[in-house]
This record gives C-alpha cells, structure tokens and sequence, in this order.
C-alpha cells in the first residue's frame, strides 16, 4: 500500500498580541488553509494545525503550507525556517507574503501570490517532482469555480463558521490591501454552493468575510438578494454577521431581508466623523453619502433589528490630539452599538505603506521591521501632528474610556431600545466584551528577534 504524503496546513498566531484569540467567541477559522486542502489531490493527508487554539509544537510533514497576515508574519517565518533547517520544503502565502514575496522566500521554498485556486495544482505537482519554484502568481479566481472549504479539518472549538460569497473591492481606501490582493474587480459565488456550504458548517453562528455583503451595483445586490431568500427558504436557522457599506442602509428591503436570514450586526467603515479625515483616506462612500447621513443610516439599520459594528481610525495625518478625543467622543454619544478603534496601521499592499515607507516613517529600529506589532494596536509608524509615543498614550486613555463597562452598559440598553431586539443586543455587548479584552490587554514581551 502507498503512503501518503503528509501536508501539513498551519495557522500561526501572534505572539506578541494574543487580540481576539483572548476569547473564544471572537477567534475566526483559517478559511483559507480550508480552501488549500479542498484543492489538494486525496493522495495526500491534511492536517491542519490552529495556534487560534494550542502553540505550535514540531509535527511530522513531507510539505508544510503556512498562511499569514502581516500580525502573523513574525511566527509564521519562526515556524517556517524551523522546517527547512530539517530539509522540509514550506509554501508560504496569505496577504502580507503576497505584498513582499522576495522577504518570504529568505524563510520558505515557495510563495503563493495571490488567490491560490488556479496555482495550487501546479504547486502539488512540482513538489511531487522535487521542483518547486519559487515564485506563484495566482491570479484572480472566477468564484464559480471555487472550491468548499474543508471545514471538517477546522478546531471544533471555534463557535462562529466562516464563509464567503465573494471576492473584490472596486474602492480604493488609503489604508485596505484588498484590491492589492483581491482585485477591484467583483466577483460572485453561485447562490447553490454557498447554501451548500453553510448546510455543512456545523456551527449556529457565522461570519461573512465578504468585505461587502451587498457588493457594489445592481448585479450585486440582486445576488445578496437572492441569497438571503435562500437562506431563509433553506430554513438554515443560523445567525450572523457581515461587512457592508454604508449605503446599505439606502435598502432597507435587502435589510429587512437579511434581518429575516439571520442577520444580527453589520460591520460598517465609519473611519471618522470629519470630512478632512475621510478625504485623507479616500473614502469616497463616506465622503458622498456625508458625515450628517451616519445618524438615519444607523437608524434605518436598527429598524430591521440589526446592530451596527462602527469601524473608526485613530491617527491619521490630519489627527491632532483633540481630534482622536473628539471621535471618541463622538462614538459614545452616536447610535453606533459596537466600536472598532484602530491605531492606523500601514499594511504592506497598501498607498498608506508605500507613502509611509518613500517619507521614512516607518518604525523600523535596527532597519528591521518588526511585524508582529502591525496588529491595530500599536503605533508602528511616525504621526504628523505629534509623536508615536504621545500616539500611545492617547490611545491608552480612549481605550480605557471607550470599553469601560459603564459604557458598555449604556450601549447595551440603547440597543435594546433602538432595535428592540433582546437578542440583538445581546449579539452587540458580546462583541463590545471581545474588543474591551483585545484593546486592554497588556502585551506580552516577544521573543521573536532579539531586538524586541
């Protein structure tokens, strides 16, 4: 009988920063590590090891596959150069090697750039014939022939599943890699697959990575339309949240209809109340609709019982100190249920990073950039308007203020009161609870370059 090859599938954790990893509730399955192993011939077997759950310890492998964000880059190279000393071949890929595949090839043998569905073939087949490449430009999937995750080979320990419906981004925001990683262009699944798909998820909740859920135009929204009537004629019974834009709530039809599919909250890129901040980002949504629109958009979403999950970014050029105090201000008084706050973040991929890094104001001691702080709660680059360690400081406060339990409380009650949905409310306090732990938490001391 032939032996299989063992690939072995890893999901590396920062270590710096535990994050959303501190609570089960928030911990999101490797989709993509699920989509690696649907594409892999049956002659192999998977096995895919999650530190969202358990440290890294050394398993048997003939080929390792590791993915990576750039939080997770740090430990992804640790695990990587751990197996090629033992002359174990690694494939690296995720957004952040796909944005400096020249910086992982000094720790793997090969880098997937881009989407792997039309390249994992030629990948299997050249390490079968000991040739492995290099270089692996994926391309853009055509999203009707995408695979189903193997969501059999996920911890079972995670109590949300992950989907998605599609891929793409037409806009063009200052700080997202999307569109470098996924294209501008917008691309569908079929409504049967992804029906299929969340039949075979085992878990009640679910999560949409979509980084809209109604897309961009009229095909789009005809196609969120058509699945939420499959949802709820499916009679999956499970409930969940997505991305969207703000001018979802320009449809309170598709609202109303994703209110009755399950959904319980949209995570909306609210970013700041001021145009001078939205202009700086380019968030050209934002900036048509008007800062003076976010009130009845909130409003209109509430009425179909679903929590708004606000996104806001603290630190931009244009932010003075009083500004970061003033949109925090701003979140607490607003009709925003949950609150993101993010440190502006440079990811590579991105305008910010390549206007960051030709003005020299990247952190980068030692000329090493230290990735594991690039995790939304650490200042990694040099503000205009005062320095990273004033930065800090101001975060620390607004954190402490924004997430403390008296005005969690309030948000609980207001919605309640603004949704009238007891379970609604219920899904907001549990997400606001994930980000008071992620944005207080003391990180620990990083042993991954001896320069921490």
């Amino acid at each position: 009988m032939e032996t299989k090859d063992k690939l072995l599938l890893i999901n590396p954790a920062n270590q710096y920063r535990k994050g959303f990893l501190r609570r089960v509730q928030s911990k999101q399955s490797p989709l993509g590590l699920g989509i690696i192993a649907a594409l892999t011939p049956n002659d192999f077997k998977i096995k895919i090891w999650d530190e969202n759950f358990r440290p890294f310890r050394e398993a048997e492998a003939d080929l390792v596959g590791i993915t990576t964000f750039t939080s997770t880059a740090a430990r992804a190279y640790e695990i990587a150069d751990l197996y090629r000393s033992k002359g174990i071949p690694v494939v690296m890929g995720g957004i952040h090697v796909s944005s400096l595949p020249e910086e992982a090839l000094q720790h793997a043998d090969a880098v997937v750039i881009g989407e792997a569905e039309g390249i994992w073939h030629q990948v299997i087949d050249d390490f079968k014939n000991k040739r492995l490449k290099g270089i692996y430009q994926g391309g853009l999937t055509d999203m009707q022939q995408s695979p189903i995750p193997r969501h059999d080979l996920f911890h079972p320990g995670y109590i949300f599943g992950s989907i998605q419906t599609s891929r793409g981004c037409p806009m063009d925001c200052e700080f997202c890699s999307v569109p470098a990683f996924n294209g501008h262009k917008y691309r569908l699944r079929s409504i049967d697959s992804i029906i299929t798909e969340m039949k075979q998820i085992p878990q009640k909740l679910i999560y949409f990575v979509d980084d809209n859920i109604i897309g961009y135009g009229p095909e789009a929204e005809k196609h969120a339309e058509k699945l939420f009537k499959a949802m709820i004629a499916s009679n999956l019974k499970k409930e969940w949240f997505a991305q969207a834009s703000l001018n979802i709530a320009e449809k309170p039809y598709l609202l109303k209809l994703a209110s009755q599919a399950g959904c319980r909250m949209l995570l909306i890129g609210i970013e700041a109340e001021k145009e001078e901040q939205l202009k700086e980002s380019n968030k050209k949504l934002n900036l048509k609709k008007g800062v003076s629109s976010y009130k009845s958009a909130f409003r209109t979403i509430h009425k179909a019982k679903i929590a708004v999950l606000g996104a806001f970014i603290f630190g931009m050029d244009s932010d003075k100190p009083q500004d970061l105090y003033n949109r925090a201000e701003f979140i607490m008084k607003s009709a925003v249920d949950v609150t993101q706050a993010s440190i502006l973040t440079p990811l590579p991929g991105t305008r910010l990073y390549n206007k960051l890094q030709s003005e020299g104001r990247l952190d980068t001691p030692d000329g090493v950039t230290k990735w594991q702080y690039f995790h939304f709660g650490d200042v990694v680059f040099s503000p205009k308007q005062m320095s990273a360690k004033e930065l800090a400081t101001h975060m620390q406060t607004i954190y402490q203020k924004i997430t403390s339990l008296k005005n969690l409380r309030l948000h609980f009650i207001r919605t309640f009161w603004n949704t009238k949905s007891l379970r609604t409310a219920i899904w907001a306090w549990n997400s606001n609870i994930n980000y008071r732990l992620a944005l207080r938490e003391k990180p620990v001391k990083s042993n991954l370059t001896k320069n921490d």
